[in-house]
Protein backbone atom coordinates (compact mmCIF):
# COMPACT_ATOMS: atom_id res chain seq x y z
CA UNK A 1 0.00 0.00 0.00
CA UNK A 2 1.17 3.42 -0.72
CA UNK A 3 1.51 6.15 1.64
CA UNK A 4 -0.40 9.52 0.40
CA UNK A 5 -0.03 12.66 1.34
CA UNK A 6 -3.58 13.87 3.42
CA UNK A 7 -3.57 16.67 4.69
CA UNK A 8 -2.32 18.53 8.05
CA UNK A 9 -2.98 16.44 11.00
CA UNK A 10 -2.69 17.02 14.54
CA UNK A 11 0.45 16.66 16.27
CA UNK A 12 -0.62 13.78 18.70
CA UNK A 13 -3.30 12.23 16.75
CA UNK A 14 -3.51 8.35 16.55
CA UNK A 15 -3.11 8.02 13.17
CA UNK A 16 -0.72 7.35 10.34
CA UNK A 17 1.24 10.82 10.01
CA UNK A 18 5.04 12.24 9.78
CA UNK A 19 6.04 14.54 12.23
CA UNK A 20 4.38 16.06 15.62
CA UNK A 21 4.85 14.18 18.91
CA UNK A 22 4.94 9.69 19.10
CA UNK A 23 2.32 8.60 20.86
CA UNK A 24 4.04 6.26 23.78
CA UNK A 25 3.97 4.23 26.50
CA UNK A 26 4.46 5.55 29.94
CA UNK A 27 8.23 5.77 31.45
CA UNK A 28 9.33 6.37 27.72
CA UNK A 29 12.35 8.26 27.43
CA UNK A 30 13.01 10.48 24.17
CA UNK A 31 16.20 8.94 22.62
CA UNK A 32 19.30 10.79 22.27
CA UNK A 33 22.32 10.77 19.53
CA UNK A 34 24.84 8.35 20.43
CA UNK A 35 27.21 10.28 19.06
CA UNK A 36 26.18 14.03 19.33
CA UNK A 37 24.03 13.26 22.60
CA UNK A 38 21.00 15.43 21.56
CA UNK A 39 18.02 14.71 21.48
CA UNK A 40 16.61 13.06 18.02
CA UNK A 41 13.93 14.62 15.63
CA UNK A 42 10.69 12.20 15.51
CA UNK A 43 9.85 11.44 12.07
CA UNK A 44 6.68 8.98 11.88
CA UNK A 45 4.14 7.25 13.73
CA UNK A 46 3.19 4.33 11.55
CA UNK A 47 -0.23 2.66 13.47
CA UNK A 48 0.05 -1.19 12.30
CA UNK A 49 -2.59 -4.18 13.32
CA UNK A 50 0.79 -5.25 15.57
CA UNK A 51 1.41 -2.05 17.23
CA UNK A 52 2.86 1.57 16.41
CA UNK A 53 6.13 2.03 15.01
CA UNK A 54 7.58 5.79 15.67
CA UNK A 55 10.96 6.38 14.16
CA UNK A 56 13.68 9.06 15.13
CA UNK A 57 16.30 10.30 13.65
CA UNK A 58 19.26 12.80 14.92
CA UNK A 59 19.23 16.10 12.84
CA UNK A 60 21.11 18.21 15.46
CA UNK A 61 23.69 18.81 13.10
CA UNK A 62 22.84 17.15 10.29
CA UNK A 63 25.27 14.89 8.21
CA UNK A 64 27.58 14.79 11.20
CA UNK A 65 26.14 12.09 13.07
CA UNK A 66 25.81 8.69 11.46
CA UNK A 67 22.01 9.04 11.36
CA UNK A 68 21.57 6.68 8.01
CA UNK A 69 22.82 3.46 9.99
CA UNK A 70 20.37 1.17 11.71
CA UNK A 71 23.04 0.25 14.24
CA UNK A 72 25.54 3.50 15.03
CA UNK A 73 22.95 5.60 17.47
CA UNK A 74 22.34 8.00 15.15
CA UNK A 75 18.43 6.87 14.95
CA UNK A 76 16.26 5.05 16.71
CA UNK A 77 12.77 2.97 16.25
CA UNK A 78 10.35 1.73 18.59
CA UNK A 79 7.65 -0.88 18.49
CA UNK A 80 4.53 0.23 20.93
CA UNK A 81 1.51 -1.74 21.91
CA UNK A 82 -0.85 -1.20 24.62
CA UNK A 83 -2.09 1.79 25.96
CA UNK A 84 -0.08 4.60 24.46
CA UNK A 85 -0.35 8.75 25.18
CA UNK A 86 1.69 11.96 23.87
CA UNK A 87 5.11 11.84 24.57
CA UNK A 88 6.53 15.15 25.66
CA UNK A 89 9.20 16.33 23.46
CA UNK A 90 12.57 18.16 25.13
CA UNK A 91 12.64 21.59 24.97
CA UNK A 92 16.30 21.46 23.22
CA UNK A 93 17.58 20.19 20.06
CA UNK A 94 16.03 19.16 16.74
CA UNK A 95 13.08 17.39 17.76
CA UNK A 96 10.51 17.78 15.65
CA UNK A 97 9.84 17.81 11.47
CA UNK A 98 8.28 21.53 10.11
CA UNK A 99 4.39 20.53 9.84
CA UNK A 100 2.54 17.36 10.67
CA UNK A 101 1.71 15.79 7.36
CA UNK A 102 -1.22 12.71 7.92
CA UNK A 103 -1.01 10.04 5.39
CA UNK A 104 -3.26 7.71 3.69
CA UNK A 105 -3.40 4.13 2.39
CA UNK A 106 -3.88 4.12 -1.11
CA UNK A 107 -3.53 0.39 -3.23
CA UNK A 108 -0.12 0.15 -5.42
CA UNK A 109 -2.06 -1.46 -7.95
CA UNK A 110 -3.63 1.88 -8.71
CA UNK A 111 -2.39 4.92 -10.22
CA UNK A 112 -2.57 8.36 -8.47
CA UNK A 113 -1.57 11.69 -9.35
CA UNK A 114 -1.30 12.59 -5.40
CA UNK A 115 2.45 12.96 -3.63
CA UNK A 116 3.34 9.25 -2.20
CA UNK A 117 5.50 10.02 0.54
CA UNK A 118 6.32 6.31 1.28
CA UNK A 119 4.94 2.39 0.93
CA UNK A 120 3.43 0.00 3.75
CA UNK A 121 4.40 -3.45 3.34
CA UNK A 122 5.60 -5.27 0.88
CA UNK A 123 9.36 -5.43 -0.13
CA UNK A 124 11.71 -2.70 0.15
CA UNK A 125 13.05 -1.20 -2.94
CA UNK A 126 16.94 -0.58 -2.09
CA UNK A 127 18.02 2.34 -3.60
CA UNK A 128 21.42 0.86 -2.53
CA UNK A 129 22.78 -2.81 -1.49
CA UNK A 130 20.48 -4.76 0.91
CA UNK A 131 20.73 -3.37 4.46
CA UNK A 132 17.85 -5.70 6.05
CA UNK A 133 18.77 -5.29 9.67
CA UNK A 134 19.31 -8.36 12.40
CA UNK A 135 16.81 -8.31 15.45
CA UNK A 136 19.27 -7.42 18.40
CA UNK A 137 16.98 -10.21 20.65
CA UNK A 138 16.55 -13.09 18.34
CA UNK A 139 19.61 -12.90 15.78
CA UNK A 140 16.41 -13.06 13.15
CA UNK A 141 16.23 -10.70 9.60
CA UNK A 142 13.60 -8.14 11.05
CA UNK A 143 10.74 -7.76 9.03
CA UNK A 144 10.14 -4.76 6.64
CA UNK A 145 7.49 -2.97 7.12
CA UNK A 146 7.45 0.61 5.30
CA UNK A 147 9.55 2.76 3.28
CA UNK A 148 9.45 6.47 3.34
CA UNK A 149 10.16 9.10 0.96
CA UNK A 150 11.55 12.23 1.36
CA UNK A 151 8.68 14.40 0.84
CA UNK A 152 7.85 17.15 -1.27
CA UNK A 153 7.21 19.54 1.15
CA UNK A 154 10.22 21.04 2.81
CA UNK A 155 8.78 21.92 5.77
CA UNK A 156 7.87 18.79 6.22
CA UNK A 157 10.28 16.52 4.53
CA UNK A 158 12.77 14.37 5.76
CA UNK A 159 16.09 14.45 5.63
CA UNK A 160 17.74 11.66 3.76
CA UNK A 161 20.24 12.96 1.87
CA UNK A 162 18.86 14.44 -0.60
CA UNK A 163 17.04 12.16 -2.79
CA UNK A 164 17.27 9.41 -0.29
CA UNK A 165 14.61 7.04 1.21
CA UNK A 166 13.88 5.18 4.64
CA UNK A 167 13.45 2.11 5.10
CA UNK A 168 11.48 0.49 8.74
CA UNK A 169 12.08 -2.71 10.05
CA UNK A 170 10.06 -4.75 12.61
CA UNK A 171 10.70 -8.23 14.76
CA UNK A 172 6.83 -8.57 16.10
CA UNK A 173 8.18 -12.04 17.85
CA UNK A 174 10.41 -9.49 20.20
CA UNK A 175 8.71 -6.09 19.90
CA UNK A 176 11.67 -4.43 18.11
CA UNK A 177 11.90 -2.00 15.56
CA UNK A 178 15.15 -0.61 13.25
CA UNK A 179 14.86 2.30 10.87
CA UNK A 180 17.48 3.38 8.17
CA UNK A 181 17.86 5.32 5.40
CA UNK A 182 20.13 5.38 1.89
CA UNK A 183 20.48 8.12 -0.77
Amino acid sequence: MLLIHDGKAAADAPVLRTGGVPRVPDGFVWPVCRECHGPMQFLVHLPLPFGVVAVFFCQNDPGMCDDWNATAGGNAAFLFSGKLSPAAAPAEGETHLGAVTALRLHPESTPTDEPVLGRLGGEPDWLQDDETPVCSSCSALMAFTAELEEGDDFAASANFGGGGRGYVFSCRPCGEAAFLWQC
